[in-house]
């Protein structure tokens, strides 16, 4: 069956919206101007209160149709009022002054209750304004008199406004303490069941953690209020069937502290008003003693003076049976029934209260697996949910966003952060991070024997615990700034290779990396590790689609779909495009004479000199060879020709070092501009390559701009 749906009223047509307004605005003039009017001063009254309160139940309903409270509502409430009681009143009455200006008044109180302070500032200067224009109509204008209700009104609305406040604040407080006592209570439930993880935080905060350190608040505290109540209503039920079965008075479930220094009641069946709920000692007195043997204890007959701790006065009971309920090995409770009569409890009515000590136990540990289930379905949750985003992350970059997002997600630490290890420089850099309290993004430190450099160097999450000790802990580095954090975790990003970072992670609250949440740290360490290795070698494999392997440059097809583009946004927007095409001259004799190895420096050489001399919106490749091109955006000829000239004379004064000794050569450069030495990459570069070859045919070590004759020639 499908839930009800809530449907949104119809919006009100331009003259409904008016006529609450208008009407009752009208009503009440009529009745004030019209001095013939057939209605006595009592009718008019009558009929004016009818139609306010008519109003007021009109728009109270649209005011719930509508779901949220909206402030004109209320000033349309104080306006009909207002107009139609207050009307009426100063025609009953002839004038401003007696009950008219308390009626008047009563207004401006319910707009002030009922509404925000702007609605009740706006009720009132509505007053005034009617006020003043009735004043008008019946000649009794009075501005003095104006003023002073203004005054008494305003001064109303202040004063009543300071009181609601105060009182508002008072019941905020009250409502704000029974909801803070109300979750110490279930914390402390959940703490003796031992529902919450163990390194849940002590105090109201570890009641919303209670599905663990790395679960949403409102989830856990729902999470655990769920498992209290399932035991609560479990064991509720066994005692009841065990209670009528044997005929007794009370049978209740004592449940001991997690201190182990108290028992209070977990469930109760009684045919006794007014039970004592404890705490009770659990080493004094009869549960003391009860809970020391760890075995059946029944008494009876009881004298008359005898004293049970669950009820107010001697005599209340006959005889009482005490069984130990187990959990884990230790006895953890206490099963107690006792009857009027003076009867004990026989060896049949002794095992039905073992079976149900056996029950509560088992209610509690099913419900205790359960949560633990909960806990561990929504941790893998949030690591399944993590991983599909460093899954989908397509840059190292976006892997570090998604890595720290998911420890925050995974652990709810006040700081994440995410470093990487330059294996051949041993140092570390923090390459994201998320939260305050930590190095910042971009922060470098050496190996320094923090917490980071060990962890990465021993392939170990640090420290064991994951708790800080005072500034023992070094965490980055010696220059970096010491957290101030009580809880914290390195975890090594590590593949077969070796580290390749860490990831941290730091709390203020204690026990925040503890063992429910430290596997799925590692687990993720292990994520992110695979996913940085991945984007690693997925930019490594574009890197060898795109760039020259010998000087690191822009390889042919990359420069070429470059081109493509940069000559699009040429055409687009009218800007200048050149290129320049550099060759080394007399470079076959450079490998005949001093062999391939010396070619290739001379080549690395001039990749060095492009590299150098480059801005960054030109685009260089080594084209072939020896042969290398330059893609210069918005730059006209003669720009791109003092480019050339740069490159020509860098590279003369650059001496390589050769068995033979210093060599030092020389490179010619032909330069081409769009749109004058061609529209497309082809004819550009064909002109190109005509300007570099006429710096040939002219001696070499020169630069060329192409020009109309250079073709002719």
């Amino acid at each position: 069956m499908l839930p009800p749906t809530r449907t949104s009223p119809p919006p009100a047509r331009p003259f409904a919206r008016a006529l609450p307004l208008a009407a009752p605005a009208a009503f009440g003039a009529l009745v004030v101007l019209d001095a013939a009017s057939p209605f006595g001063p009592a009718a008019a009254l009558g009929a004016a209160v009818a139609w306010a309160l008519w109003s007021y139940a009109r728009l109270g309903a649209r005011r719930r149709d509508g779901g949220a409270r909206r402030p004109w509502i209320d000033l349309e409430l104080a306006w009909l009022a207002l107009a139609g009681v207050g009307a009426a009143l100063v025609r009953a009455e002839g004038g401003f002054d007696g009950l008219a200006q308390g009626a008047l008044f009563l207004v401006v109180a319910l707009s002030a209750l009922l509404s925000e302070t702007r609605v009740a500032l706006a009720a009132t200067a509505g007053l005034l304004g009617l006020e003043g224009a009735l004043r008008a109509a019946l000649g009794q204008g009075s501005a003095a008199a104006l003023a002073w209700h203004g005054a008494l009104a305003l001064a109303f609305v202040g004063v009543q406004r300071l009181f609601l406040g105060a009182e508002v604040g008072r019941l905020r407080a009250e409502a704000g303490q029974r909801l803070e006592d109300e979750r110490r209570r279930l914390h402390d439930a959940a703490r003796d069941f031992r529902l919450l993880a163990s390194e849940a935080p002590s105090g109201g905060a570890a009641a919303a953690a209670g599905g663990g350190a790395g679960e949403p608040e409102g989830d856990g505290e729902r999470r655990l209020r769920a498992g209290v109540e399932e035991i609560h209503e479990a064991v509720l039920s066994g005692l009841g069937l065990a209670r009528h079965a044997l005929g007794a008075q009370t049978l209740m479930l004592l449940w001991l502290n997690e201190a182990g220094t108290h028992l209070r009641v977990a469930g109760a069946s009684s045919e006794v008003e007014g039970l004592l709920e404890g705490p009770f000692g659990a080493r004094d007195g009869l549960y003391g003693a009860a809970m020391a043997e760890g075995a059946l204890v029944t008494l009876g007959p009881l004298s008359a003076t005898a004293l049970l701790p669950h009820y107010a006065g001697a005599g209340a009971a006959g005889s009482v049976c005490l069984t130990p309920v187990r959990d884990g090995g230790r006895v953890r409770g206490l099963v107690v029934a006792d009857r009027r009569e003076a009867r004990p409890f026989d060896a049949r009515e002794q095992a039905v209260l073992a079976e149900a000590a056996r029950h509560a136990a088992r209610v509690i540990r099913n419900e205790r697996l359960f949560l633990q289930l909960e806990r561990e379905k929504a941790e893998q949750g949030k690591l399944y949910r993590a991983a599909e985003a460093l899954g989908a992350a397509a840059g190292e970059d976006e892997v570090l966003e998604a890595a720290v997002k998911g420890a925050r997600d995974v652990a709810r630490p006040d700081f994440a952060a995410i470093t990487v290890y330059d294996e051949k420089s041993g140092g570390h850099e923090v390459r994201a991070a998320l939260g305050e309290g930590g190095a910042a993004a971009g922060a470098r430190f050496g190996a320094n024997g923090g917490l980071v450099d060990a962890a990465v160097r021993s392939g170990q999450p640090l420290p064991y615990r994951g708790e800080a000790e005072g500034r023992r802990h070094v965490v980055f580095g010696p220059e970096l700034p010491s957290p101030a954090w009580a809880s914290v975790l390195v975890v090594p990003l590590t593949l077969r290779e070796g580290a390749l970072g860490s990831l941290v992670v730091g709390a203020r609250r204690r026990g925040a990396f503890g063992d429910a949440v430290r596997p799925a740290l590692e687990a993720l360490a292990r994520h992110v590790a695979v996913s940085l290795a991945d984007a690693r070698n997925v930019r490594k494999l574009e890197e060898l689609a795109t760039t020259d392997g010998l000087t690191g440059l822009l390889n042919k097809r990359a420069l070429l779909e470059a081109a493509e583009s940069k000559l699009a946004a040429a055409a687009r927007f009218g800007r200048p495009l050149s290129v320049v095409v550099a060759d080394i001259d007399h470079f076959k004799k450079v490998n005949d004479v001093h062999g391939h190895d010396v070619g290739d420096l001379v080549i690395k050489g001039l990749g060095a000199v492009f590299a150098r001399v480059k801005r960054s919106t030109d685009s260089v490749a080594r084209f072939g060879g020896e042969e290398f091109v330059a893609l210069c955006e918005q730059t006209d000829g003669p720009g791109a020709l003092l480019l050339a000239e740069r490159i020509r004379e860098e590279l003369k004064r650059t001496s390589f070092s050769t068995p033979a000794g210093p060599l030092q050569v020389t490179c010619s450069v032909g330069v081409a501009t769009f749109p004058a030495a061609g529209r497309d990459w082809d004819a550009l570069f064909k002109a190109a390559d005509e300007a570099l070859y006429a710096s040939k045919r002219g001696g070499r070590d020169r630069s060329t701009l192409w020009t109309p004759r250079s073709r002719a020639a």
